[in-house]
């Protein structure tokens, strides 16, 4: 081909990739840290001042003692984008807390932290955190699908005496007020984070139990199978958007 023809042939050829790239709408998703005040986006953003790192660094140290033997620190990154995930031990799905959980009573023989315990917040934050800012990414098993089908039924029941939904307020009124605050749309991407609220670091579970009280309905038992349920639908629902672990919210 002439040389005139090849640079007309790859002109071309980038118009068409601009053309197309200008035609594909926006991403509508948007991270929780975007509804936040200036002060709390900065808290997040400044590692030297995210109070989350208090728990991200003992779970390190929970790491070289607990866990260094079998698992090396580069092999965590792009472990966390990846859960809940299959265990054929178990014969279903299990949170990344539910997988730190389960080799701690399997191959530390001891038993299990407390739901909520710091430490076990510590590990899962140092966990997330090695893969922040890579796309969550879902696993591709069939055997994973009616338990997200489950999830996703459980997102758009109304639940409590208030007979709401987590879709009605995180998909049909994202974006609008409740309470003086932004309503987010919900997507798990700094898990476990810090709340002002809470003045500690909480996990997904524990601000959806959360809702599911304001909302006047009772809570699933902590690490239930409609927790893990829920969350294999909302990680789907954020597949490919960027981890932020710690994450700062109000």
């Amino acid at each position: 081909m002439p040389r005139a023809g090849a640079l007309l042939l790859a002109a071309w050829a980038m118009l068409a990739m601009a053309s197309l790239a200008a035609a594909a709408p926006p991403d509508p998703r948007r991270s929780g840290l975007l509804d936040m005040q200036p002060a709390t986006q900065a808290l997040q953003r400044d590692d030297g001042q995210n109070p989350g790192w208090l728990w991200l660094k003992g779970g390190e140290q929970t790491f070289q003692r607990d866990c260094h033997a079998c698992h090396a620190a580069a092999s965590l990154r792009g472990v966390a984008p990846r859960y809940p995930a299959w265990d054929d031990v178990l014969g279903k799905p299990v949170t990344l807390q539910g997988r730190i959980q389960q080799c701690r009573v399997r191959h530390l023989k001891a038993p299990p932290w407390a739901a909520e315990d710091d430490t076990l917040l510590g590990l899962e934050a140092h966990v997330a955190y090695a893969s922040r800012g890579q796309p969550i990414a879902p696993p591709a098993d069939a055997r994973l699908q009616p338990w997200r089908q489950r999830g996703e039924a459980l997102f758009r029941q109304p639940l409590g005496q208030l007979g709401l939904s987590c879709a009605q307020c995180h998909d049909a009124h994202a974006g609008g007020r409740l309470a003086g605050s932004t309503i987010p749309q919900g997507h798990p991407t700094g898990y476990p984070l810090y709340r002002l609220e809470w003045q500690g670091l909480g996990s997904l579970q524990r601000r959806l139990r959360n809702c599911m009280t304001g909302v006047r309905a009772e809570p699933f038992a902590p690490g239930s199978d409609a927790f893990t349920a829920l969350e294999l639908y909302l990680m789907q629902r954020a597949a490919g958007m960027p981890l932020e672990t710690p994450a700062v919210r109000p």
